[in-house]
């Protein structure tokens, strides 16, 4: 069960990896691979459907990784 829980969630990132692109968004002071996005969050606290915007707007502060699963999402909450 766990298992499952880990591969959805993994999943749920990769579609949020898809949905943000952090070429417009506002880049985060002293960390050139990171950006503010609005993410709403699942009953896990996965963060989903993310998207890039401004500081002022932000709930989480993201960058890409590379997860087994393939490209990924990897975001905490501000």
């Amino acid at each position: 069960m766990k298992t499952r829980i880990a591969t959805l969630a993994a999943a749920v990132t990769f579609l949020g990896a898809v949905t943000a692109s952090p070429a417009s968004a506002d880049p985060v002071p002293g960390s050139p691979n990171q950006f503010y996005a609005s993410c709403a969050v699942d009953l896990l606290g996965v963060p989903v459907a993310c998207f890039e915007t401004d500081e002022a707007h932000a709930t989480h502060i993201c960058q890409y990784v590379l997860t087994a699963f393939g490209l990924g999402l990897d975001c905490i909450q501000r």
